[in-house]
């Protein structure tokens, strides 16, 4: 959740990062299956928009790409879908292949922030005012997806995110399917819940995943359905339905519902490292707790996870005083 310019990535540093989107020549690709332009109403940063949907700088469904393209390898209610978005002229052309392409052209613009109000917020600190000022493309997505953002949150519980970018990027790729159309190599599509359940459960050891967190993911996908009905529901009630599975607490169904809904409300408690950062961004208090922490942002009520963003944005983090997380990798066990 989050870009920033901090020098030390941390858990939450680096989660949902800002992605250079670079600029460049269009890419000349072949002729589409489905493509689609809409205008913003407003400045938009796709790095900014799109960063915290890219687990870590392999992800194999996430790709940005020399020509200023982002892609993206979804599957979708109607199937397996590819989707590049690109920025020209303040004109957003979206072009999509697969079964899913019409569905993920249908939802570009929520998913580049359209349902998303920044004009809403209101800062009330001069370091997040700045930081505003700084990001003015920064806007909320909105996936319109469950399955896809509860898995790798599943996954980054209790563990570096070099370990949990590493068991996704090895599970998608082993076990997802090659994305549609003439993606990137090793763009990849992520394996369907039946295919989560069948995974044997050495394979989860060799990804480094323990059985807790392997539990979780199973118990969420034999009953995915249901959990992509909660993106019809507003976000508090979203994430009720997710915490009904067995291992999802409060952390996991806010870093869900942040991107499946762009809940702007929706702030992450219950991290390593947030708490400290806001803390000491807001008030100096590095030591703050979550309670210190929704103190801190009770001025932005309803607006509380933008706050955090924009608090991560500012780059204002708290020098390491401490060793890292030890990284345990029992895939080598």
């Amino acid at each position: 959740m989050a870009g920033r310019f901090a020098p030390r990535p941390t858990r939450t540093t680096v989660r949902g990062g800002h992605v250079v989107v670079p600029g460049g020549v269009p890419r000349q690709a072949a002729a589409p299956r489905r493509s689609r332009t809409w205008t913003p109403d407003g400045p938009l940063d796709l790095g900014l928009v799109l960063g915290p949907l890219r687990r870590g700088p392999g992800d194999p469904t996430f790709r940005a790409t020399p020509d200023g393209s982002v892609w993206r390898a979804c599957r979708t209610p109607a199937g397996p879908g590819t989707l590049r978005v690109a920025l020209r002229d303040g004109v957003v052309q979206g072009e999509a292949w697969g079964p899913g392409a019409e569905w993920l052209l249908d939802q570009l613009p929520e998913l580049l922030g359209a349902s998303d109000d920044p004009g809403a917020f209101e800062p009330r600190h001069r370091l997040v005012a700045l930081a505003r000022h700084r990001r003015p493309g920064l806007r909320l997505t909105r996936t319109g997806l469950v399955l896809e953002s509860l898995i790798p949150s599943v996954l980054e519980q209790k563990v570096t995110v070099e370990e949990a970018y590493r068991a996704w990027r090895l599970l998608v790729r082993k076990y997802g399917e090659p994305a549609p159309g003439p993606a990137p190599e090793r763009l990849y599509v992520m394996p369907a819940p039946r295919t989560w359940a069948l995974i044997p459960s050495w394979e989860w050891h060799r990804a480094g995943v323990d059985n807790k967190r392997a539990s979780t993911i199973l118990q969420a996908v034999r009953v995915a359905a249901r959990l992509e009905e909660a993106v019809s529901f507003d976000p508090v009630r979203a994430q009720a339905r997710l915490e009904l599975v067995s291992g999802v607490g409060p952390w996991t169904s806010a870093e869900v519902v942040q991107r499946s809904h762009g809940a702007a409300d929706s702030v992450t408690v219950g991290d390593l490292h947030l708490p400290g950062i806001v803390g000491y961004a807001l008030a100096g208090d590095r030591d703050a707790d979550d309670s210190v922490m929704l103190e801190l942002l009770a001025p932005y009520a309803g607006q509380r996870h933008r706050a955090a963003r924009l608090i991560l944005l500012s780059g204002r983090t708290p020098p390491r005083r401490a060793p890292r997380m030890y990284r345990a990798d029992i895939g080598r066990l």
